[in-house]
C-alpha cells in the first residue's frame, strides 16, 4: 500500500505541472482587457498580448525534449516551475507592455516543456497496468486549471484597475508549490539506466513501482539495444499519411475556434450584450463543463472508439457553431451562453480527448517522436495564430462571420473523419503501422 501511494503522489505531483499549464494559459482571460486599456493597445498588439504564452509554448514544445533527456526529467520538471513562478511574479507587476508579453512568453516556454516532460515522466514510472489512468491525470489537471483559472478570475473581478494583476500573479502559488513537490519526486528510472547508467539508483525506484524489479530492470536495458539504430527519413514517402492524419487533426482542433473560446469568452459574452460579472461568471461554467466532458471522454475512447467520438464531437460542433453564427446575424443572443456551454461539450470529450492519443498511434515506432513533434507544432503554431487575429477579425467581420467559418472547418473536420482517418480503437501500434502505411 506504502509503495501504491508513493507512486500515486509522484504522478500527481508531476501533472500538477498539467494544472499550471491550463492555469496559465487560460488566466488571460480575465485580464485582455484591462491590459488593452492600460496600454492603449491596436487590434495586432493587443492579439499579441495575449498570444505570446502560446508563442512560447511552441518553442518550448520543440526545446522541451532535450534538458529532458540530457540532463534528466526531475531538473527539467523543477526549472518549468521556475519558469512558471517567474513569469508569474514578473507578468503581475510589469511596468509596460514589452516586459508584460517578455514574462508572458517565459511562462509559454513552461507550458510547452511541460507537456514534453510531464506525460514523459508519468508514463515512465507507471506500471502498465494503469499507465493510462496515471498518464491522463496531466490532461485532467490541464482542464481543471483553465476552470480555476476562470473561477479566481470571477473571484478577483471588481472596479480596482489593477485586478488584473492579481489575477495573472494568482498562478505564482501553485507554481511555488509544485517546484517544491518536485523536489520530493526521484528520477525516471529509465533515464537513469539507459542515460546515465546508475543501476542501484534505479533499481530503488523500480522495486517501489513495479512488482518484478529485476525483470523490468532487464527489459530496460534490453530495449536499449533495439532504439533508433537505423537511420530514417521522416520525408519518405511512407510517412506521409500519418504526417497527413496528425497535421491535419491538429489543424481542425484549432479551427474549430476552441482557443478564440477559452481565451475570449468573457469578451465573446459581452460582445452579447451581458455585463461584465456575467461575462466572467459564464466563463467559469465554460470551464466546468470543459471539466466535466473531458472526464466522460476520457471513459469513452476505448469504449466507442476514436472514430465515433470524432463523427458525434464533429456534427455537435457543426451545430452548435452555426447556431452561435445566426444568434450574431440576427442580433438574437439569448441563446448564445447554452450553445457555447454545449459546443465545448461536445468539443472535450472529442477532439480534446481524442488528439494527444490518435497522434501518438498512427506513426511507426522508429519516428513517433518526430511525428509526436510535429502534431504538437502544428496544434501549438495554429493556437498562437488564432489568439493573436481573434481580435481584428472580431473588430472587422463580426460574431457572425467568424463562427460561421468555424462551423465550415468542423464540416471539412467531419469529411477528413469519414473518408480518412482510420480507427485505432484496439490494434497494437505495431499492427497499426501496416494498416495505416497502406492507407487503409
Amino acid at each position: 500500500m506504502n509503495k501504491s501511494i508513493k507512486l500515486v503522489f509522484w504522478a500527481i505531483t508531476v501533472a500538477l505541472g498539467g494544472f499550471l499549464f491550463g492555469l496559465d494559459t487560460a488566466v488571460i482571460s480575465g485580464a485582455e482587457k484591462d491590459i488593452q486599456a492600460l496600454w492603449h493597445l491596436g487590434d495586432f498588439y493587443h492579439g499579441l498580448a495575449v498570444a505570446m504564452a502560446l508563442y512560447g509554448t511552441v518553442f518550448g514544445a520543440l526545446l522541451g525534449g532535450f534538458p529532458a533527456d540530457k540532463w534528466g526529467r526531475k531538473p527539467t520538471l523543477f526549472w518549468i516551475g521556475i519558469l512558471y513562478l517567474v513569469s508569474a511574479v514578473g507578468a503581475a507587476v510589469a511596468w509596460d507592455y514589452y516586459s508584460f508579453i517578455f514574462f508572458r512568453f517565459l511562462g509559454g516556454l513552461g507550458v510547452g516543456a511541460s507537456s514534453v516532460a510531464a506525460p514523459l515522466y508519468i508514463s515512465e514510472i507507471s506500471p502498465p497496468k494503469s499507465r493510462g489512468q496515471l498518464v491522463a491525470l496531466f490532461q485532467f489537471n490541464i482542464v481543471l486549471g483553465i476552470l480555476i483559472a476562470y473561477f479566481s478570475n470571477y473571484m478577483l473581478e471588481s472596479t480596482n484597475p489593477d485586478d488584473w494583476r492579481w489575477m495573472l500573479g494568482v498562478v505564482a502559488l501553485p507554481s511555488l508549490l509544485f517546484t517544491v513537490m518536485v523536489l520530493g519526486v526521484p528520477e525516471s528510472p529509465r533515464w537513469l539506466i539507459l542515460k546515465k547508467g546508475d543501476l542501484n539508483a534505479a533499481k530503488k525506484i523500480l522495486q517501489i513501482i513495479s512488482d518484478k524489479p529485476q525483470e523490468l530492470l532487464k527489459n530496460i536495458q534490453a530495449s536499449n539495444t533495439h532504439q533508433a539504430r537505423k537511420k530514417v527519413n521522416f520525408g519518405d514517402a511512407q510517412y506521409r499519411l500519418p504526417i497527413m492524419l496528425a497535421f491535419l487533426f491538429a489543424f481542425f482542433n484549432q479551427w474549430s475556434g476552441i482557443n478564440a473560446i477559452i481565451y475570449y469568452a468573457p469578451r465573446i459574452f459581452q460582445m452579447t450584450g451581458l455585463g461584465n460579472e456575467s461575462a466572467l461568471l459564464s466563463t467559469t461554467g465554460i470551464g466546468l463543463v470543459n471539466l466535466i466532458f473531458t472526464i466522460g471522454g476520457m471513459f469513452l475512447i476505448d469504449r466507442f472508439g476514436r472514430k465515433v467520438l470524432m463523427y458525434v464531437g464533429s456534427l455537435g460542433l457543426i451545430t452548435t457553431l452555426l447556431l452561435v453564427s445566426y444568434a450574431f446575424f440576427t442580433e438574437q443572443f439569448a441563446g448564445v451562453p447554452y450553445y457555447l456551454f454545449v459546443y465545448i461539450a461536445f468539443f472535450a470529450f472529442s477532439q480534446g480527448a481524442v488528439i494527444w492519443v490518435f497522434i501518438s498511434e498512427v506513426f511507426p515506432n522508429e519516428v513517433r517522436a518526430y511525428g509526436q513533434a510535429l502534431g504538437s507544432f502544428t496544434h501549438w503554431i495554429f493556437a498562437a495564430v488564432i489568439a493573436n487575429i481573434f481580435p481584428i477579425l472580431a473588430n472587422t467581420l463580426g460574431g457572425g462571420l467568424i463562427f460561421l467559418f468555424f462551423g465550415a472547418m468542423m464540416i471539412l473536420q467531419l469529411l477528413f473523419v469519414w473518408r480518412m482517418m482510420p480507427e485505432t480503437k484496439g490494434i497494437a501500434l505495431e499492427d497499426l503501422e501496416g494498416v495505416i502505411r497502406v492507407g487503409h
